[in-house]
């Protein structure tokens, strides 16, 4: 049926109810983390997310957790966490999903390290945190990853991508289409990041991304900046390496990205988050 000069591809009439994700890393108990600590939670409860994608979140030996103290500051959320690496004194950082609506089912996949002879030896498990969000409007199934970080460690991300994506192909059926973040440690025109996007050969049939930024999103994104005063230590380029992706768009349109902005940018209090920007990105629900 041909909709107006187009071609209906079949979503039918389109939802205008929306899903709000953000995606963060907010660099667990490094520099001055105390202080930051307030500023990562007034730049959450700003943007009012649904569902939250978070990496390098710290966790304390006795129970004290930062994906908790974020979901109570976020009014009372779900979270689930998984640690990846001890930082200091028995301190852990990992992964998190924090959502709005109950968390009823959980899964975390440890992620290659070694790919072409070349081995990350930096000391840090690679996991993905799977979490299926029951929200008012159907299942939302998120993934929560972060990829080995190095320049020379392409070969190693490509390898973990092929893992998540065999991960995301394990949970169907779903009539939402995958949310897939954060930090993935490559600019868009890397293969790790076209294996996802379908500009390289997807590594698992049926699964692909739609990159939220490129979609929605205005300028240039980046989310490593040197007008982060965190980062410019680094001497590193501008990049843009944390995303929100999120799968095709079903029923209804679904999944269609009509939002992006950055996340974290303006300090709070004269204090900036973390030495990464975040995203947030309004998708179809």
């Amino acid at each position: 049926m041909s909709v107006g000069n187009g071609w209906d591809p079949g979503f039918g009439p389109l939802v205008d109810t929306t899903l709000r994700v953000a995606a963060w890393n907010v660099w667990a108990r490094y520099a001055d983390w105390e202080a930051r600590s307030p500023a990562i939670a007034e730049h959450l409860r700003r943007v009012e997310p649904d569902v939250c994608l978070l990496c390098e979140v710290w966790e304390e030996p006795g129970g004290r957790s930062q994906a908790a103290e974020l979901a109570t500051a976020l009014g009372g959320f779900d979270h689930v966490f998984a640690s990846n690496l001890v930082v200091a004194d028995g301190v852990h950082a990992g992964n998190a999903i924090v959502s709005r609506w109950p968390i009823i089912r959980t899964e975390v996949r440890t992620l290659p390290r070694e790919a072409g002879g070349v081995v990350d030896d930096e000391g840090e498990e690679r996991i993905c945190v799977f979490a299926e969000v029951d929200g008012p409007r159907g299942a939302i199934q998120c993934f929560c990853a972060h990829l080995s970080w190095r320049g020379d460690h392409g070969a190693i991300r490509q390898e973990q991508v092929r893992a998540i994506c065999a991960f995301v192909r394990e949970t169907r059926p779903r009539t939402f289409p995958p949310v897939l973040g954060t930090d993935l440690n490559a600019d868009p025109d890397c293969d790790e990041i076209r294996m996802l996007t379908g500009r390289a050969a997807a590594p698992v049939r049926g699964v692909w991304f739609r990159d939220a930024w490129e979609q929605a999103g205005e300028g240039a994104g980046n989310t490593w900046s040197n007008e982060n005063p965190w980062a410019t230590s680094n001497l590193d380029v501008n990049r843009r390496i944390d995303y929100v992706m999120v799968g095709p768009p079903k029923l209804g349109g679904v999944g269609h990205v009509l939002h992006a902005e950055l996340l974290g940018v303006a300090p709070v209090d004269g204090m900036v988050a973390s030495d990464h920007y975040g995203i947030v990105a309004d998708l179809r629900y």
